[in-house]
């Protein structure tokens, strides 16, 4: 499991270790359907509920990365590839 921040958006990326199973798009967006609907049940602030709701935006995609880690006074587990470049961009 790989986390990475990108301007105000989190990329997390699963399993970079075997080959996933044929539905593992549908599982996916079921995943990005529930979360976006438990996130627009939260509230901001639940003393607050004028505040309104938490909103989030959820985009997926699959394809192959390359993984290696970078640095040797601060190393970081970085991924690389045209997979991270779309996914960067949704």
């Amino acid at each position: 499991f790989k986390v990475e921040t990108i301007g105000d958006a989190y990329m997390a990326v699963t399993n970079l270790v075997e080959d996933q199973d044929s539905d593992h798009a549908l599982r996916i967006a079921h995943f990005a359907i529930h979360a976006v609907e438990a996130a627009a049940s939260t509230p901001i602030d639940p003393d607050n509920p004028a505040m309104g709701n938490i909103e989030i935006r959820v985009g997926f995609h699959s394809g192959p990365v390359v993984a290696n880690v970078v640095g040797s006074r601060n190393p970081r587990y970085c991924l690389f590839g045209d997979t991270v470049n779309t996914a960067s961009r949704m």
